[in-house]
């Protein structure tokens, strides 16, 4: 295995089902991460390799539902596939509002749960994108001077040269200056591609 080897948690407190998933996601040529319990799932650091999890609705203490919650917006990389055997309408309805990949009745079929699989970790990898993408983002934005970012938020505000000039109390050659340097760091080819970076941002003046 590699260290981009996606990997496939399984979290249910049946053992059979653990092992049967352990052998199916290893057949496929994924990393298996196998816990029978939320809490020891959740005692896992993140990961940086597309990822996605198998849970079970029905553990003891800590049920899948309430793993969803507390999982869902800090690890948008790791789509959930959930699993029952007993399953209901409402509480699949629930979890795929929540933002669940599928819900799965047992027993499920193994091509049903692979193509689920499947389904999951390319989530999981345009999350993982999207996240590094915002990380570069970030890194351009803060090598900025003080300066340059008031520049930034200005211009995507829809100000010209000149009022920017006079907001900041400096010279229209200064803030083309400025706004040049400011350009280049963020790599922006356009206007409407500063104004993109910044809404990303959260910039707003």
């Amino acid at each position: 295995m590699t260290n981009e080897t996606p990997v496939v948690f399984v979290v249910d407190d049946d053992i059979s089902v653990r092992e049967s998933l352990e052998l199916l996601i290893g057949s496929a040529g994924w990393q298996p991460g196998i816990f029978g319990s939320a809490m020891e799932f959740l005692a896992q650091p993140r990961m940086a390799v597309p990822n996605c999890l198998i849970l079970d609705v029905n553990l003891p203490e800590l049920n899948g539902l309430d793993l969803q919650q507390l999982i869902a917006a800090e690890r948008t990389e790791t789509p959930i596939i959930f699993v029952t055997g007993y399953g209901d309408i409402p509480t699949s309805v629930k979890a795929i509002k929540a933002g669940a990949a599928e819900f799965l009745t047992k027993p499920f079929r193994e091509d049903v749960m692979l193509s689920a699989i499947e389904h999951a970790l390319k989530r999981s990898r345009a999350a993982l994108s999207s996240q590094s993408d915002l990380e570069v983002l970030r890194q351009r934005y803060a090598s900025l001077s003080r300066r340059e970012q008031q520049v930034l938020s200005f211009v995507v505000s829809g100000l010209m040269n000149k009022q920017i000039a006079f907001e900041l109390g400096i010279s229209e050659i200064t803030v083309k200056a400025h706004r040049g340097q400011m350009t280049r760091k963020m790599h922006a080819k356009s206007l409407p591609d500063l104004v993109t970076m910044a809404a990303t941002l959260g910039i707003n003046h």
